[in-house]
């Protein structure tokens, strides 16, 4: 047995289409869909991922603008910047990219942006919607785009088993709602550094999600046949006889393939996704301004 792939990058494509129908839509109406990022300092990793976002805004249609600061800006001095794009009524989403430097308090940053400006979906009041059920806020991302790989397996999740490995405010504790939540109906399990009994769990999962980072953490031996597996994470495993000099691995070992109903790949699974999502909050932002 081989599991079936859910290629995340296709998936996103399908959804392009239609987000540029609803720009154009707002353009009729004199409203010019505007995506402000914030780059503190000069992460390589995380100038890639908002290189790859502005080229999905200039696919889609939508404005970004790249805010890039230096990484010995102050709290107040971010939050001013913030603030600024806050009050101007042509930017409707605004975005700052992470990780951020250990001396910025990113629960504050995620305060500090309009809940209706907030793409990301981190601000406590979007999340606090999530907690009550109420999905008419903004969702986080992954989580987001995690439940649209789900959907597109055509399986049905109520009463499904599904495990999520990781609580981080990200992904983790969302997803566990969004999955929990009236209408999907999976009962969850929330696997962290704490939990006793890892390997049962995993392997009592018709669906298993991992969000913890650690490559190649969750084994082959550890999967349900025929389960769901969205594997979240990405990290560099070196490599000395790829020119490259790493291998981009996941949180899930390779083996999982054979015993797996749906996997995602790791790249190409969950991240193009996230993406596509985040261009979707920052259409529904503008939409509801």
């Amino acid at each position: 047995m081989v599991a079936l792939i859910l290629d995340g990058t296709s998936i996103a494509r399908e959804l392009e289409s239609g987000l540029i129908t609803r720009v154009e839509n707002l353009k009729k109406k004199s409203i010019i869909t505007h995506l402000v990022v914030i780059l503190v300092g000069d992460d390589s990793a995380s100038e890639i991922y908002v290189k790859n976002k502005q080229i999905m805004c200039q696919r889609i249609g939508i404005r970004s603008t790249l805010v890039n600061v230096d990484d010995d800006i102050s709290q107040d001095e971010l939050e001013r910047i913030i603030d600024e794009y806050n009050d101007d009524d042509e930017v409707h989403g605004i975005l700052v990219q992470s990780p951020l430097p250990e001396k910025i308090d990113g629960l504050k940053i995620a305060s500090k942006i309009l809940p209706r400006k907030d793409v990301d979906g981190f601000n406590p009041i979007n999340l606090g919607r999530l907690v009550q059920g109420d999905i008419g806020g903004i969702i986080p991302c992954t989580p987001l785009g995690i439940i649209h790989l789900l959907e597109k397996t055509g399986v049905s999740l109520e009463g499904k088993r599904a495990t999520v490995l990781g609580r981080s405010r990200i992904v983790g504790m969302p997803l566990s709602l969004l999955l929990a939540m009236k209408g999907v109906d999976a009962t969850v399990t929330i696997v962290h550094s704490r939990s006793v009994g890892i390997e049962r769990i995993c392997s009592d999962s018709d669906i298993l999600i991992s969000a913890i980072g650690v490559p190649n953490f969750v084994k082959g031996e550890w999967i349900k046949e025929d389960s769901i597996i969205i594997d979240v994470g990405i990290s560099r495993i070196e490599d000395s006889g790829k020119k490259s000099g790493y291998n981009i691995v996941g949180d899930v070992e390779k083996t999982a393939n054979k015993i797996a109903g749906w996997i995602t790949p790791v790249p190409g699974g969950v991240g193009p996704m996230t993406i596509i999502k985040l261009m979707e909050n920052t259409v529904r932002c503008s939409e509801l301004s």
